[in-house]
């Protein structure tokens, strides 16, 4: 069932505002995914804060003219799955993840900031730990040297009161 003009508008208003705020777009093609398979998608890319669209790929283009999606404008053609994500790499996490697992899922291409990526450079940013996972990492970083620091004192202290303790015991020996 074709849009009327209206309904073509306000595709595309809903788009655009998806990509304002998106970083990453992620271009698959779906064609001869069940519609189980297709649901399972859905649900894991909600889930992961990933919004996928499937899209008139002429509406798709305008709605992406001007911002940094732009460059990807070329790759629109054939059925295709749009997944917009604020995050960094959790579109190309999904995407990917699913299409190890679904080989009728084929990556197609994919944007992050302003600059198009191929099929490797999708697969590149899914590699990619998450915001969390890297924070965690510097996190541990950070603190290594503070608490190596703190052993390495702990243990002078340790070998001090082990020290001070035999120098007092041979002085009692004396006494008695």
């Amino acid at each position: 069932m074709s849009l009327n003009r209206s309904e073509k508008e306000a595709v595309i208003s809903d788009v655009t505002s998806l990509a304002a705020k998106a970083q990453t777009l992620v271009i698959a093609e779906y064609r001869g995914i069940t519609v189980a398979d297709m649901t399972k998608l859905r649900n894991t890319a909600r889930s992961n804060g990933v919004t996928l669209s499937v899209l008139k790929n002429t509406l798709a283009r305008r709605a992406v003219a001007g911002s940094g999606f732009e460059v990807v404008a070329d790759q629109m053609t054939g059925p295709l799955i749009y997944s917009f994500s604020e995050d960094a790499v959790a579109a190309a996490k999904v995407v990917a993840e699913f299409a190890k697992t679904n080989d009728k899922l084929v990556i197609r291409a994919g944007a992050y900031l302003g600059k198009a990526l191929d099929v490797n450079g999708v697969k590149q940013l899914a590699s990619i730990p998450s915001k969390e996972v890297l924070l965690a990492q510097l996190l541990g970083l950070m603190q290594s040297p503070i608490s190596r620091t703190a052993r390495v004192l702990a243990a002078l202290a340790e070998q001090k009161g082990a020290g001070a303790a035999v120098e007092a015991a041979p002085a009692e020996a004396v006494a008695a």
